[in-house]
């Protein structure tokens, strides 16, 4: 093949163009766990403990929520607060605060990193003992914050004994005393 016949044939071949290929978005971590526990106290002594900033008494030093709405800071439904979580700082919304009822809700976002549910369903056994359960649901809001859901995950499954000895031992310390 000549020189020129070559450059005939190179000319008449298109350039290569970059292709777009479709790949399919990366999954994202969506994980669900659940704890219970009993505690020896009526429904209407414990029920209060989990509001935001009663929670302050029994949670650790890791629960300290500023509050946005109410101010001043108020446990009730559709209040809005911070919690510094790690280097990320989430907002928290308590979505449904029933103390008759038992029945809270929390939605939290880390923005960029991951939305969480908290449920907490108070049930009287009787009149003297009431069971908690609480269920987190986690979504990572991208791909590289999977592991850390799925870390969240495994832990939140074993969170029982750490909330029944805080809760416990702040009713030890207030036998007396209901939270407000």
């Amino acid at each position: 093949m000549t020189l020129t016949a070559f450059m005939l044939f190179a000319l008449a071949i298109p350039p290569a163009r970059a292709q777009k290929i479709d790949q399919p978005p990366a999954a994202l971590a969506h994980v669900s766990n659940s704890f219970r526990f009993i505690v020896q106290v009526p429904l209407g002594r414990i029920a209060p403990l989990f509001g935001p900033d009663a929670e302050r008494s029994w949670a650790g030093k890791h629960w300290d929520p500023e509050f946005l709405y109410p101010q001043p800071a108020k446990d009730i439904q559709g209040a809005v607060f911070t919690i510094q979580h790690g280097p990320h700082k989430a907002i928290w919304i308590n979505t449904l605060f029933d103390l008759a009822a038992g029945r809270m809700q929390y939605v939290y976002v880390i923005p960029g990193v991951l939305a969480t549910t908290v449920d907490v369903k108070l049930t009287p056994v009787d009149a003297s003992a009431t069971t908690v359960d609480v269920t987190y649901v986690r979504t990572a809001l991208q791909a590289d914050s999977n592991d850390k859901v799925q870390a969240m995950g495994e832990h939140d499954s074993k969170s029982g004994p750490e909330w029944q000895q805080g809760i416990e031992g702040w009713l030890k310390d207030h036998p007396e005393k209901t939270a407000q």
